[in-house]
């Protein structure tokens, strides 16, 4: 069977151990970004976040004015704002800039906010995140639409706002909203008709939970009379790809074992399996991680595998975002990159089918071809051999002769 082909990109937090210069991570996201673009991958998701000490990037916006002059093709995303720390108008105003400075490579993706200290620095009650999230969109879905908006709420207000720059992607720029194992993702990008990013997707609950979230996308899209396509549905894995598995797991030494320091911090606990890297690695690949889902891990035959298993599992998607997880070291990092761009890619979207089924037919007709071949060459060898001998031997000789 046949299926429409898969983008593939990746989903930078992004999650950087306390113990590096945090000089130098930023400027080898900036490189990874040029790595991507080099290698085809379609997209980059870059998020927001403000504390806890592993995920760096305040302002996804500037990373993206920075990646956008150094990539020529890859779409930059910002994964994601969280809308309630912000004037919509301000978000909206920032991204439509992008959308010229990128020369239309920018979406935008938004979000309730994450982390509870970013909540808690900020002086916001989370259990208001969702219902902010709300308000917040549909006003700047407005804005970006060219509508004038007039509106007043318990924490920002508008009069007559409106961006004074025109769109460079008609009718405006690609917007989708994230979703993790609750349904308000779903409900939010089913009601205005905007992508779907599925953070948790190799998360077990996420997992299951894929083809209900597209049911309910597709509920409130009708309910509100708007249309979603599978096509800016997007699913965020954990992946790292090696030549061999055993080499894939060797890679993941470099820092799994600092990655599950983190979670201690969230979580308020360490976690059973952060006893040795290889409890730690088998532990994210059988059972997953909260936050991180289920790690895909091996060669490129286990990654196809495991994107396989999503395509049957979702009823299809978009775009396959590789979490930016950096516990492989930075050149195992970007083999990873390239050998899903030499050969996952391909082998999941079929670039090569028509290849394979040209080397099959030659194949199966070599048996009678070559023998028609080389009769051709000796019919032709013998023609020009009589001409020759019918002119006394002159003219040019099959074999060359001795000169001289």
């Amino acid at each position: 069977m046949s299926h429409p082909p898969i983008r593939f990109g990746t989903f930078l937090a992004p999650f950087h151990p306390d113990d590096e210069s945090p000089t130098e991570q930023i400027h080898r996201d900036l490189e990874l970004m040029e790595h991507l673009d080099r290698f085809g991958f379609d997209e980059a998701w870059i998020g927001e976040h403000h504390s806890g000490g592993y995920e760096i990037v305040a302002s996804p916006e500037i990373f993206i004015a920075h990646a956008a002059a150094r990539t020529r093709r890859i779409r930059l995303g910002t994964g994601v704002v969280s809308l309630p720390y912000h004037n919509p108008f301000m978000v909206a105003g920032r991204v439509l800039q992008l959308d010229h400075q990128t020369r239309g490579r920018v979406m935008l993706g938004v979000g309730p906010g994450q982390l509870p200290t970013d909540a808690y620095m900020l002086g916001l009650d989370m259990r208001d995140s969702r219902r902010r999230m709300a308000e917040s969109l549909e006003v700047i879905l407005a804005l970006l639409r060219g509508e004038e908006v007039t509106r007043k709420t318990d924490w920002f207000e508008l009069h007559r706002a409106h961006l004074q720059l025109p769109a460079v992607q008609r009718p405006h720029l690609e917007v989708a909203v994230t979703a993790a194992i609750s349904p308000s993702g779903a409900r939010a990008a089913g009601t205005h008709g905007i992508g779907l990013l599925s953070v948790a997707a190799s998360v077990e609950n996420g997992f299951e939970q894929l083809p209900k979230h597209w049911q309910v996308c597709e509920e409130k899209a009708a309910e509100h009379g708007k249309t979603v396509d599978r096509r800016n549905w997007r699913l965020v894995v954990p992946m790292h790809i090696a030549e061999t598995r055993e080499r894939a797991f060797e890679d993941m030494r470099h820092g799994t074992l600092r990655l599950t320091r983190y979670l201690e911090k969230l979580m308020g606990e360490k976690p059973d399996f952060a006893d040795s890297h290889v409890h730690c690695i088998e532990s994210w690949e059988n059972d997953g991680w909260p936050v991180f889902g289920r790690l895909v891990l091996g060669s490129p035959d286990d990654a196809v595998a495991a994107i396989e298993r999503l395509r049957e599992k979702s009823g299809g998607f978009g775009t396959l975002l590789l979490l930016g997880h950096n516990c492989a070291d930075p050149a195992a990092t970007r083999k990873s990159y390239e050998l899903i761009a030499r050969y996952v890619v391909p082998a999941v979207n079929g670039d090569n089918r028509a290849r394979t089924a040209s080397l099959e037919l030659a194949d199966e007709k070599s048996g009678t071809l070559i023998p028609q071949l080389m009769d051709a060459i000796g019919a032709a060898t013998a023609e020009h051999e009589a001409e020759r001998k019918d002119r006394g031997g002159r003219g040019t000789a099959w074999v060359d002769e001795p000169k001289g």
